[in-house]
């Protein structure tokens, strides 16, 4: 499955993204759809059939799976 994870920071969403690269799980980084969030403007999408591989992420603030015709259901969302 696709997923789109949101922070509040970029160093959150580079740090998340090199953790994914260390558990050899696909993911990119890239601009935040405006229809998600403003944060840091800095996403990563990652594909994973793995159960909630963000669970210890610092500055997480929304994880959404992508579903079809370009939208989104969220997953998690921080308190």
């Amino acid at each position: 499955m696709d997923y789109l994870a949101t922070f509040h920071t970029h160093y959150g969403a580079l740090k998340f993204h090199q953790s994914l690269k260390n558990k050899e799980i696909p993911s990119q980084m890239m601009p935040v759809p405006r229809n998600l969030s403003a944060s840091c403007g800095v996403c990563v999408k990652f594909q994973t059939e793995t159960s909630q591989v963000w669970l210890d992420q610092e500055d997480l603030d929304q994880v959404v799976e992508c579903v079809e015709n370009h939208g989104y259901r969220t997953i998690y969302k921080s308190p």
